[in-house]
Order: C-alpha cells, then sequence, then structure tokens
C-alpha cells in the first residue's frame, strides 16, 4: 500500500486562500499545536476550524475513567470556521468524494519557509478511526512531505491522503509559506 494517494486536483483553492491572506490575525488565535509540550509542530501556525474541546485528558485509558471514551473523536466548530466560509466547499467535496460518514479535525497549517513539521506519528487511536486528508492551498518546489519511506511534493490544488499512523514529516525549503488544509474524515472504509 502507498503511504499517500492524490483523490483530486483541481480544486479552487484560492477564495479560501485570499480569505486567509484578508484575515492575518486568525493565525494568531490558537496557539495550541505550536505550543504543545514537545511537540513537532514548532514552526507552524495553525488556524484550528474544527478540534476538539481541548482538555488535559490525553490518553484512551484516561477518557475511558471518566466516561468520555468517544470524547476524543469529536469534533466541534471553532469560531474561525464560522469566519472562513470559503472553506466549506473543499471540506464538503473531500467528504463527498470520499463518502465520508464524520467529519473531524479541520484546521490549516502554515509552515514558513525554511521550518520543519518534526518527525512523528499520529495518535494511534485517532489515527485509525480518521483518514486525513490534505488539501493544498499553497506550496512551492522545494517542499516535500515523508510518511514511511515515501517523499512527494503535493501541488496546490490538490487534495492527498496519506497514512498518518505511520511517522511522517515536512521540509519547507520553498521561499513561500506552505499552507494546507487537513481534514479528518470517518468513512467507511474504515
Amino acid at each position: 500500500m502507498k503511504n499517500f494517494m492524490q483523490i483530486f486536483a483541481g480544486v479552487d483553492v484560492y477564495p479560501l486562500l485570499f480569505a486567509i491572506k484578508r484575515r492575518t490575525e486568525l493565525w494568531c488565535e490558537d496557539t495550541y499545536l505550536r505550543d504543545y509540550p514537545q511537540g513537532p509542530f514548532s514552526d507552524t501556525e495553525t488556524i484550528m476550524l474544527r478540534f476538539p474541546i481541548k482538555t488535559v485528558l490525553e490518553t484512551q485509558a484516561e477518557l475511558e475513567a471518566y466516561g468520555k471514551s468517544d470524547a476524543q473523536h469529536e469534533s466541534v466548530d471553532y469560531p474561525p470556521y464560522a469566519k472562513l466560509p470559503e472553506a466549506r466547499p473543499i471540506v464538503f467535496a473531500i467528504m463527498a468524494r470520499v463518502q465520508g460518514e464524520r467529519l473531524g479535525r479541520v484546521m490549516i497549517n502554515k509552515l514558513r519557509p525554511g521550518g520543519k513539521v518534526f518527525p512523528h506519528a499520529d495518535t494511534p487511536v485517532h489515527a485509525t478511526y480518521y483518514s486525513r486528508f490534505h488539501a493544498v492551498l499553497q506550496t512551492a518546489p522545494g517542499c516535500n512531505f515523508r510518511c514511511g519511506d515515501e517523499t512527494i511534493h503535493m501541488e496546490t490544488g490538490t487534495v492527498h491522503w496519506f497514512n498518518n499512523e505511520l511517522e511522517h514529516e515536512v521540509t519547507n525549503n520553498s521561499v513561500v509559506d506552505r499552507i494546507h488544509m487537513i481534514c479528518d474524515v470517518r468513512t467507511s472504509l474504515r
């Protein structure tokens, strides 16, 4: 099985990209991922559109002990989702394309030129529950995404699935910010 799969191309990303560029203050509203202790996202900025309610309960055992076994899979809309309605057509197109049954996290990540998303694998319980999709809003040659033993460059306007259960990392050796919208979707294939 390949670690990446392009699921479609030709996505009109410019309405969302322009909306983000007009609302630069949204990058500063939530620093949860960037500030996560020993996390891989210190070089990124994130606009949280949908995310679980942040809690100190991080492990499945902790959640189950407090009667919240499904809580880590439940995402809620954050205020930027209403402020960026241009994201919805892309989210709904992904859901339709993969016959999504449940929408999880949706976030827009910006990786600065020269920045890295450091090697990591996503939480196994989350990675096996949801499929992870990247809608590429802005990129340039030199921005490479490694998953397992495979490395690719994703083009602007494409949407890719990737196997986030495997170790992965991103290196932005380009001169522009790499901006991706990440969507977690539960499908009947899971």
